[in-house]
């Protein structure tokens, strides 16, 4: 799995409240919710955001609720992944689970400024910042979480190899 895109820059502990405003998840509609992604940091990140492009941002992305709002309403705007120093383990787990490679990376983290154009090889687990000429290590996703994104989350995956309807 490769990806490419431009990146956007957030700060630390964004939560699961910045990345889909509370106010909003009186539906699980991936459209609306991609409408207001990350609203109250930037109002005008949802029309601005290129399919394709990548979120990075500081330590403990993801934190508060464990609302899988969260990493729905980040893909359904057309983010490709989100690369981090680290994540809240919850966010961790619902972004696999809808299909959104997140990556662990502190250098990467600091190092990569917003506007900055990047390539990440989830196989081997290399960053490669296109802008700058510089390259990253990120623990590889394992192959059964690749198999997850591939698929496009838990559930299709496991209506695809386990053929339940």
């Amino acid at each position: 799995m490769n990806i490419k895109g431009k990146v956007w820059k957030f700060k630390d502990d964004v939560d699961t409240d910045l990345i889909i405003p509370a106010r909003y998840l009186n539906t699980s509609d991936p459209a609306e919710l991609a409408k207001h992604c990350m609203e109250d940091a930037d109002k005008t990140f949802a029309g601005k955001v290129g399919k394709g492009d990548v979120i990075v941002a500081g330590k403990n992305f993801g934190c508060g609720s464990s609302r899988e709002h969260a990493p729905v309403a980040i893909k359904a705007v057309g983010v490709s992944c989100v690369i981090a120093k680290d994540f809240a383990r919850i966010f961790y787990r619902n972004s696999f689970n809808i299909g959104l490679p997140i990556f662990e990376s502190e250098e990467a983290s600091a190092k990569i400024a917003e506007g900055d154009t990047v390539e990440i090889d989830a196989a081997k687990g290399i960053i490669t910042n296109i802008t700058k000429n510089e390259t990253y290590k990120v623990k590889p996703i394992p192959p059964f979480m690749q198999e997850l994104v591939e698929a496009g989350g838990l559930l299709k995956f496991a209506k695809t190899k386990y053929k339940i309807k």
